[in-house]
């Protein structure tokens, strides 16, 4: 196989798509002969600067190659890492070509659009020398493991939320209610929703000490800066409504202490309380695709852990994320998005009235008759899982991998785990040896996320 004058070969093959190009594997080959070394700054909040090392070959002939590679590095990082101001130290031509690239103008006009609403900050594009290069400045924060007192988490997905009573570490009422957040341009309909479960959880104990929020998007200072749950509200909505959901309807319960993170980071941290252990990557498999990190310490990083946005396929004809004009993407591949894109390939016909989750909901059905073409679609998405994991290990220093969210549910998701189990021993053997997935239990699957939620904020004393 080539891509961009690199050559090179891989074992792990997905059953429905025969074409697809792992980055992991073309990174690994393309960094074997590339001796010029280059480095990448990205920029960020309370002068945070994450560093990437790297190389690139340097030539005339494989400057196409380079500036691929560098593109989706910064695209990896970008989404992973966050930044407002991306510096490349080492070569100006590629450099002129990612300030091309990530413009208002340019491929990548989404990203740079994107950053500066998250940051606040208009986003820039720099090139230095080498030997100008800065040093990192990175610091991790503790997160959340507060089991003391009467707690509500809340977990807000794009298909259904997910509410817990939690009493001194122990989840007293759970409930899963069905809502549509991400097709409904009205933000008092995702208010109501959100304050109705808060209620609910809240009529189950006797006092609420502090509310713990989970929801997909980019969240700072518990205030909503991205995210698709409010994909059809209006800026202006957005704005006068949104950035400030979650104050407002904790306000509904009382003058308590509210905390809200990314669905990923609650993810890995549920991992990390249930594993006792740290240096855990979650991902939450379900309307999207939601990525967190717990470090070594056991520490959140500040970091957006946004893997919906991350490339992992360098085929040219690879899935078309339509919000944000990129291919390849994750959110098109572990997630009911990327179940339902495999569907025609497996000859199984999904009804075009159904709702994604009610797409979902079809080839599980069919996964639990065991029928073949449901089979090699959760057998395609654990061969994808393999290779991504390979690719994440390049960003993250991983012990664990917890696999959470819908398309996890059932058989489905135990294939996918034997299938990314089997990609990483083919092609990674090494990384394989480093790192273990895991599931939890069906229960942890579905309202995990909840419970964790609910440790996150510390109580007044």
């Amino acid at each position: 196989m080539t891509l961009k004058g690199i050559d090179f070969s891989f074992s792990s093959v997905p059953e429905l798509d025969k074409g697809f190009i792992p980055l992991a594997k073309f990174n690994e080959v393309f960094l074997k002969t590339a001796k010029q070394p280059l480095a990448i700054a990205l920029e960020r909040s309370d002068n945070r600067v994450a560093v990437f090392d790297t190389f690139i070959h340097g030539t005339a002939e494989l400057f196409e190659a380079d500036c691929y590679y560098v593109e989706r590095i910064i695209k990896v990082l970008l989404w992973v890492k966050g930044g407002f101001k991306v510096t490349v130290f080492g070569d100006e031509k590629v450099a002129e070509y990612i300030k091309s690239t990530y413009s208002q103008n340019g491929q990548r006009a989404f990203d740079f659009v994107t950053m500066a609403k998250i940051y606040e900050r208009n986003f820039e594009v720099h090139a230095k020398p080498y030997s100008q290069k800065v040093e990192p400045n990175e610091k991790s924060e503790p997160l959340g493991r507060h089991l003391d007192g009467c707690r509500i988490g809340f977990d807000a997905g794009g298909s259904d939320r997910k509410v817990s009573a939690v009493v001194d570490g122990e989840a007293v009422f759970s409930e899963e209610v069905v809502w549509f957040p991400k097709t409904n341009s009205e933000p008092d309909y995702h208010y109501q929703g959100i304050v109705e479960a808060f209620k609910s959880a809240a009529a189950k104990m006797p006092r609420v000490d502090a509310i713990g929020i989970s929801s997909a998007g980019v969240y700072i200072d518990n205030r909503t800066m991205i995210a698709s749950l409010f994909l059809k509200v209006s800026e202006a909505d957005f704005n006068a409504k949104v950035k400030d959901i979650y104050i407002r309807a904790a306000k509904e319960i009382g003058d308590i202490p509210v905390v809200v993170a990314n669905d990923g980071d609650v993810t890995a941290l549920a991992g990390a309380m249930d594993l006792e252990d740290n240096s855990v990557l979650g991902i939450a498999m379900g309307t999207s695709q939601a990525g967190g990190y717990v470090d070594g310490l056991g520490n959140i990083t500040g970091w957006l852990n946004e893997l919906a946005f991350v490339p992992i396929d360098g085929q040219k004809d690879a899935a078309l994320d339509e919000w944000a004009g990129d291919i390849g993407c994750g959110v098109k591949y572990f997630s009911q998005d990327g179940v339902i894109k495999l569907a025609p390939a497996a000859e199984i016909e999904l009804d075009a009235g159904l709702s994604p989750a009610e797409k979902l909901k079809v080839v599980q059905g069919k996964m639990e008759h065991g029928e073949k073409g449901a089979v090699d679609i959760y057998k395609t998405i654990g061969t994808y899982l393999g290779h991504a994991v390979a690719q994440y290990t390049e960003h993250y220093e991983i012990k664990h991998v917890l696999l959470l969210g819908r398309v996890m549910s059932g058989e489905g998701g135990n294939i996918i785990l034997k299938e990314a189990n089997a990609t990483l021993s083919a092609d990674y053997p090494a990384i394989y040896n480093s790192l273990k997935l895991h599931l939890p239990d069906e229960k942890s699957r579905r309202v995990g996320q909840s419970v964790a939620a609910a440790s996150l904020p510390a109580i007044k004393k």
